[in-house]
C-alpha cells in the first residue's frame, strides 16, 4: 500500500484520528484511498489533445504501487495532506480547521501546476510518448503534431 494509516502521524495526531473516526479503521483507509485517487487524478492525462503537447505523462500506476523508501517523498507528503483533509471532513475535535484547509488548498494548487505541466517532478516515472506505427501509410500516426496543407482546389 502506498500510504498506511500509521504514516499519517506526521500530519495528524493519532488521538485526533481516533476521536474523529471513533476507532473505525475503515474510515481512515477510505480517506487514504480517496486521497490517492484525488492525487492520482492530477497526475493522470486525459484524451484531450492538449495532453499530447509534449509535457511529461506520469506513470500513475507505478507511482502509487511503490512502497517504503522507493516512494516519492513529495507525492507522499501531498497525499498525506489530502488524506488528512478527507478525515477532517467528519469532525473537528481539537483541530484548527483553517490551517488544515490552507494546507489542503496549497497541495491541490501544487498538484494542479504539476497537471498543467508548469512543474515537473523529476523523480516520478513517466510514460513514453507513443511511437509511430511503421506498418501504416499515415506519416502522422502516433505523432503529437500534424502539419501540411490541404489539397489544391481545382474547378474542373
Amino acid at each position: 500500500m502506498f500510504l498506511t494509516p500509521a504514516e499519517l502521524k506526521d500530519t495528524i495526531y493519532e488521538y485526533q484520528v481516533t476521536e474523529i473516526t471513533e476507532g473505525d479503521d475503515t474510515i481512515v483507509e477510505n480517506a487514504i484511498q480517496a486521497a490517492i485517487d484525488e492525487v492520482a487524478s492530477y497526475l493522470t492525462g486525459n484524451n484531450k489533445a492538449e495532453w499530447f503537447d509534449g509535457r511529461l505523462r506520469y506513470d500513475v500506476d507505478a507511482i502509487f504501487s511503490t512502497t517504503g523508501s522507493n516512494r516519492s517523498a513529495l507525492i507522499l507528503a501531498h497525499t498525506k495532506t489530502v488524506a488528512k483533509w478527507w478525515i477532517i471532513l467528519l469532525s473537528n475535535p481539537d483541530i484548527i480547521y483553517e490551517q488544515v484547509k490552507e494546507r489542503y488548498d496549497r497541495s491541490i494548487a501544487y498538484l494542479a501546476k504539476v497537471a498543467k505541466g508548469d512543474i515537473t517532478i523529476g523523480s516520478l516515472p513517466v510514460i513514453s510518448p507513443p511511437a509511430p506505427d511503421p506498418n501504416t501509410d499515415d506519416p502522422h500516426d502516433g505523432g503529437i503534431a500534424i502539419w501540411g496543407s490541404r489539397q489544391k482546389f481545382n474547378h474542373e
